[in-house]
């Protein structure tokens, strides 16, 4: 029997996290993440704080180990925006494909993608994606990337040998 993907769905927004405005891209992410036949091991909204994510992001894969962590929101210029900064001090190696994708299928419905700042990389045995806060901007990149994410997620728990077939 083949194990679940677990996922955990990170939304960084001090509004949100002050239940002064309501997180829709973390329930459309769930819902989508749940459609895959995969499974949501953990939801959190968090405040645009950088200490406080990196912290999480590594209690996450170090404690619960899931194949893959998303983070909604904090990829943009604003100086609230420090996601990509404490994804990069947590992960051990970058998979810049992943971002690099994302941003060029996002310019072909704005030419705002081009000032996301979002990374995508492993540490342990769980790939972290960065991806943009607003509900249709994380449908989009989720879109663009699904069908990688199960395969990634088994090369990196080692569960693939052969690889170079496609």
């Amino acid at each position: 029997m083949e194990e679940k993907v677990g996922v955990c769905v990170l939304t960084m927004s001090t509004r949100a996290s002050k239940k002064q405005r309501e997180d829709t891209s973390g329930p459309a992410l769930c819902g989508l993440v749940e459609k895959q036949g995969w499974e949501v091991v953990c939801y959190k909204v968090l405040p645009d704080d950088e200490p406080m994510l990196e912290s999480e992001l590594v209690r996450i894969c170090d404690d619960l180990s899931p194949h893959l962590l998303f983070t909604l929101g904090g990829t943009g210029l604003s100086p609230s925006d420090v996601t990509p900064e404490a994804t990069r001090r947590v992960i051990e190696r970058e998979v810049p494909g992943i971002s690099e994708a994302i941003r060029y299928k996002s310019l072909e419905k704005t030419d705002r993608a081009m000032l996301s700042r979002g990374m995508s990389g492993v540490r342990g045995r769980t790939l972290i994606v960065n991806l943009p806060g607003s509900e249709r901007a994380v449908r989009e990149c989720f879109e663009v990337i699904r069908h990688a994410l199960a395969h990634a997620a088994e090369l990196i728990g080692g569960k693939v040998k052969d690889c170079g077939r496609e």
